[in-house]
C-alpha cells in the first residue's frame, strides 16, 4: 500500500532496524525512525522510500568501518529527512532528496550523485570526507548547505551536470572549494567559499557555469579560475585575500566577467547592489522590500558614522516575519543574511533554518542543550526559526520543553546580539502569543515585518516564472483561467500563496505529460514545451 508509514524503534511491535523495515516496505513507504544509532549499511535498488527521523529525535545511520557507503541507491527514489549519515551516500540513477541531514564520508565522498534522475539537497551539513559533494551528469538543486573540512574538493560538478547551487558555504577544503569540469553547466549563486588549499572556484574542460553573487576569501590559489576553452559568466562576485589575480581567465576562454570585486571592495560595492536588485526582483512584497531597504539604510549609515568616529546607537538584527505561508519569508530571510554579510555586519551569510523539532528535546535539560548547539552553529549568520509559535506553551505540545527552548533563546540572543541575526516566522496572530511566552522575548526583536498574501496577478507572475525556469511556454489564453482560479482559492482557509502556485504548476505539468503520453506519438520539442489551456483546466478542476 503506497504511503504506508513503518516505525523503526526498539519499542515492542516496531521494526528493530532500518533494514528490517525496508525488507517489508511497499513502494512509497515512509520509515519513521526513532532516536538511536543504527549500525547498518543500506543498498536500495529500484526502491521508492522516505527515511525520516521522528520529530525531535537524533538519528544516526553509521556505516563506518565497512567498505561501502552507508547508503547506496540505484534507480528508484530515496528521501532522507533529519538524519545523520556516517560513511557517505552514493546514488546512481536514483532521485535523491536530502533535507536537514548531516553527512560525513571518511575516505570517500560524503555525497556522490550520478545519473539524470535529479536531486534536491537543502539545509544539510557535509564534512569529514575525501570530497564533499560530487555531482556527475545530474540535474538538481543544492541549497543552504555547508561543506566543511574535507581533504579534497568541496563540491565537484562534472559530466555535463547543470545543477543550481545556491546559498551554500564551502570552507576548509584541502584542494578547490568548487571544481567544475567536463562540460559542467551549474548556476552557482550566493555561495561563500573560503579557506581552500587551491583555487576557490576552478572551471576546466569546456565547462560554462554561471557564478553570480558569490564570495571567495582566504584561498591559497586564485579566487576564481577559468581554463582555456571554457565559457560562462562571473557576475557581482567578491574576491578577497587570495592569490593574484583574484579572477583568472585563461587565453582561449570566452568567459564574461561583470562587476567582479577584488580585495579592495567594501560593503558599498556591487555585492550589496546585486543583493538589493535581487530583492527588488521578487514578485510583490512592496512593504517587505521597503522595510528591508530601511534596515539596510540604517546599518549603512551606522557604519559611516562609526568610521567617522561618531557614536552609533545599539541596533538589533533580530526580526519577526509575520504572515501566511508561501509569502517568501524564507527567501527574504536568506537575502537579509547575505545583505548583513555584504554590509560587514556579520562575518558570513550562512543561513540555518530550523523548526520546533530541531530545538526541543525529549526530557528536561535536553532542550537547552539542543537549542544552544543549533544557536552556536548559526553564530556569524542567520538563524531562521519557522513556525516559531509552536514553541510556546499555547502553540506547541510536550509540556514545557518548548518553553525551555524559548527561555534559552532569549538569553543567547542577548549574549550574542551583534554576532547573529535571529528571525522568527509564523502566522501573525500566533506570533503574538509566541512573544508573550517570555517577558524579555519581544524586546529582543528590533522590528516586525508583515508579509501580506499575494494577489491573483502576482501569483500569475510567480507561476509564469516557474514556467520560464522549466523551459515551458504557457498559452497566453490560459492567463484568465489562472486568474479566476487564484481569485477563488485565495478565500480558502488553507490558502498557501506561492506554495499553491507551485502545486498548480506541478499539476499543469502532470496534465501536459498525460496528454502527450496518450497522443500515441513522439512529441516535437515545441510540443514538449507547450502548456495548453486544456492542461490548465485539468489542473484547476475542482
Amino acid at each position: 500500500m503506497s504511503g504506508r508509514t513503518l516505525l523503526v524503534s526498539r519499542q515492542p511491535g516496531a521494526y528493530p532496524t532500518i533494514g528490517h523495515a525496508l525488507s517489508e516496505a511497499p513502494p512509497g513507504a515512509v520509515l519513521s525512525i526513532a532516536e538511536g544509532t543504527y549500525l547498518e549499511t543500506l543498498d536500495l535498488v529500484d526502491i521508492t522510500v522516505t527515511l525520516a527521523a521522528v520529530a525531535g529525535a537524533k538519528v544516526v545511520l553509521d556505516g563506518t568501518g565497512t567498505d561501502r557507503p552507508a547508503v547506496r541507491a540505484k534507480n528508484g527514489a530515496v528521501s532522507l529527512h533529519g538524519i545523520e549519515v556516517r560513511a557517505g551516500i552514493a546514488v546512481d540513477g536514483a532521485a535523491l532528496t536530502l533535507r536537514q541531514c548531516t553527512v560525513t564520508g571518511d575516505r570517500r565522498p560524503a555525497i556522490s550523485i550520478r545519473g539524470s534522475a535529479g536531486f534536491t539537497v537543502t539545509d544539510c551539513a557535509v564534512s569529514q570526507a575525501e570530497q564533499g559533494i560530487v555531482i556527475d551528469g545530474a540535474p538538481g538543486r543544492l541549497e543552504g548547505t555547508t561543506v566543511s573540512d574535507v581533504t579534497g574538493d568541496g563540491i565537484i560538478v562534472g559530466m555535463g551536470a547543470d545543477p543550481a547551487i545556491r546559498n551554500c558555504v564551502v570552507t576548509g577544503s584541502g584542494l578547490r572549494g568548487i571544481y567544475v569540469y567536463q562540460y559542467g553547466r551549474p548556476v552557482i549563486e550566493g555561495c561563500e567559499v573560503s579557506r581552500t588549499g587551491a583555487e576557490g572556484i576552478s572551471v576546466a574542460q569546456h565547462s560554462s557555469p554561471v557564478i553570480r553573487g558569490c564570495s571567495v576569501t582566504d584561498a591559497r590559489g586564485v579566487g576564481i579560475a577559468f581554463a582555456a576553452d571554457c565559457a560562462g559568466t562571473v557576475e557581482a562576485c567578491r574576491v578577497e585575500n587570495t592569490a593574484q589575480p583574484g579572477v583568472a581567465i585563461a587565453e582561449g576562454a570566452t568567459t564574461t566577467v561583470v562587476a567582479a570585486a577584488t580585495s579592495g571592495s567594501g560593503p558599498t560595492g556591487h555585492g550589496l547592489d546585486s543583493l538589493l536588485a535581487e530583492l527588488d526582483g521578487m514578485t510583490g512584497l512592496a512593504g517587505v522590500k521597503a522595510e528591508v531597504r530601511a534596515l539596510v539604510d540604517e546599518l549603512q549609515v551606522n557604519e559611516w558614522r562609526r568610521r567617522a568616529g561618531l557614536p552609533v546607537g545599539a541596533a538589533s538584527h533580530h526580526l519577526i516575519f509575520a504572515g501566511a505561508p508561501g509569502t517568501g519569508k524564507t527567501t527574504v530571510a536568506r537575502t537579509y543574511g547575505r545583505l548583513l554579510k555584504a554590509l560587514g555586519v556579520l562575518p558570513h551569510g550562512r543561513f540555518r533554518e530550523v523548526s520546533r523539532r530541531d530545538l526541543v528535546g525529549q526530557y528536561i535539560g535536553h532542550t537547552a542543550e539542543k537549542t544552544s548547539l543549533v544557536f552556536e552553529e548559526a553564530v556569524g549568520g542567520v538563524l531562521f526559526i519557522d513556525e516559531a509559535y509552536t514553541l510556546s506553551r499555547a502553540g506547541g505540545s510536550g509540556g514545557d520543553f518548548g518553553q525551555e527552548a524559548i527561555d534559552t533563546l532569549v538569553k543567547l540572543m542577548e549574549d550574542h546580539r551583534d554576532e547573529v541575526a535571529v528571525i522568527v516566522a509564523g502566522y501573525t496572530d500566533e506570533m503574538a502569543d509566541f512573544l508573550s511566552a517570555n517577558p524579555g522575548l519581544a524586546s529582543r526583536f528590533g522590528k516586525t515585518v508583515e508579509f501580506g498574501n499575494y494577489t491573483p496577478a502576482e501569483l500569475l507572475d510567480i507561476i509564469g516564472r516557474m514556467v520560464a525556469a522549466g523551459e515551458y511556454e504557457l498559452d497566453p489564453a490560459a492567463a484568465p483561467v489562472l486568474l479566476r482560479y487564484f481569485a477563488r482559492v485565495a478565500d480558502g482557509p488553507n490558502f498557501g500563496n506561492a506554495r499553491d502556485a507551485r502545486r498548480l504548476f506541478e499539476g499543469v505539468r502532470k496534465a501536459q505529460s498525460q496528454r502527450l503520453r496518450q497522443s500515441g506519438r513522439l512529441p516535437t520539442v515545441d510540443q514538449l514545451r507547450a502548456m495548453l489551456v486544456d492542461d490548465v483546466l485539468v489542473a484547476t478542476a475542482d
